[in-house]
């Protein structure tokens, strides 16, 4: 199997890594962070600049033509960076959809906003009784004529209270969790009937809650079929999953380098603590987790990548494996430093908050490894 990588992919990793070691070290993070909007417009039009927001997206719509390895490349540095921006929430989610159901009208009103960097998306996937049934919906859509009416709610919306549009499955037939009679609609953010509950959450990105009272959306909103939406959701959220896994393998990476650096500056007894060979073993249970990460990362990306049947189960294992090995890297890596890896001015504290939010999002390990053993 090839893992050398082509000229086009070495440039990005490397333009994605220098902007990361040049201009957001730890400190530009967290005064980012810690700002009204919770990221830096001025970066995120560097990112549109750069071409980084149009990666995933077709040459016919102004995009890059890459995919699922090009994402890995660049949500890994994301990962080193702990990058605040919302890449994820515009880039995977709201992308993902579009790219896949939008029609040419809605691409130039919607898409190309997303890939120049003029607009902020979300996808309210998540409802508070679903759990991680992406299925289990009880907003319903009833047609009214020309329109659409929306009603319900939505939970954890990424990047929701500062989208300037929405994009809403709700149940415009069936019952409550079948898979058939779920239906995408871009609803304007400011609609009346939307009201947004905005957040941050505790790895420092933004979330909201999402009510929707007799929402009127026009029928031209629509993004696909009718009732047809729930494979285009599951397939963006396999992506999605694949691009979470890959941030979390670069802040495992790093913890594991961070740490390591740590232990042979600090002094007890007269010696560096890396001398100790009980923390010599902790240590490379941190390596050996790290190594078997990026080894299934690589094979989850190339299945996705390639279409092949194995995809989900290879998406399954490498989030089950996020969700247990990562936190053992990180409960490591705050372990062997010390009080001070809890502490708010330690970045190795914020590397595991962000790795805890990941083993959370879009399914924990419980949930994935039902999930992996149910595609065996």
């Amino acid at each position: 199997m090839d893992f050398s990588l082509t000229e086009e992919q070495t440039m990005l990793q490397d333009s994605v890594s220098k902007f990361i070691d040049n201009d957001y070290d730890f400190e530009k993070r967290q005064s980012i962070a810690e700002s009204t909007k919770g990221y830096s417009e001025e970066f995120w039009q560097t990112f549109a600049e750069l071409g980084w927001t149009s990666v995933p997206f077709a040459e016919d719509d102004g995009g890059f033509g890459g995919g699922p390895l090009e994402i890995m490349l660049m949500m890994e540095q994301f990962g080193r960076g702990l990058v605040v921006e919302p890449f994820l929430a515009n880039i995977i989610l709201v992308g993902g959809v579009l790219r896949r159901l939008a029609n040419a009208e809605q691409k130039e009103q919607w898409l190309n906003g997303i890939i120049d960097g003029s607009k902020q998306g979300a996808l309210a996937f998540t409802e508070a009784q679903g759990r991680y049934t992406l299925s289990d919906i009880i907003t319903t859509a009833k047609a009214d004529g020309d329109n659409f009416v929306l009603n319900g709610s939505k939970a954890v919306v990424l990047n929701g209270g500062r989208a300037d549009f929405l994009i809403i499955p709700a149940r415009s037939s069936g019952k409550q969790r079948d898979e058939d009679g779920i239906t995408l609609f871009i609803v304007d953010a400011k609609s009346a009937g939307i009201s947004r509950s905005a957040y941050q959450t505790v790895d420092a990105h933004q979330a909201a809650e999402i009510t929707l009272n007799d929402v009127r959306v026009p029928a031209a909103n629509i993004l696909g079929e009718l009732g047809k939406a729930y494979p285009t959701i599951d397939a963006v959220i396999d992506e999605a999953t694949l691009a979470a896994s890959a941030e979390a393998v670069g802040i495992m990476q790093t913890l594991l380098l961070k740490t390591l650096e740590y232990s042979k500056s600090r002094v007890q007894f007269g010696v560096p603590i890396s001398s100790f060979q009980a923390l010599q073993h902790r240590m490379v249970d941190m390596l050996m987790g790290c190594e078997q990460s990026k080894s299934l990362l690589l094979w989850a990306t190339m299945a996705n990548a390639d279409g092949s049947t194995e995809a989900k189960q290879a998406i399954s294992a490498m989030k089950y494996l996020i969700g247990t090995t990562g936190r053992k890297v990180g409960q490591e890596a705050v372990q062997i430093h010390g009080g001070m890896g809890v502490s708010w001015e330690m970045d190795v504290a914020h590397y595991f908050k962000r790795l805890t939010a990941i083993e959370l999002l879009f399914g924990n390990a419980d949930f994935h490894l039902d999930k992996y053993a149910a595609n065996i």
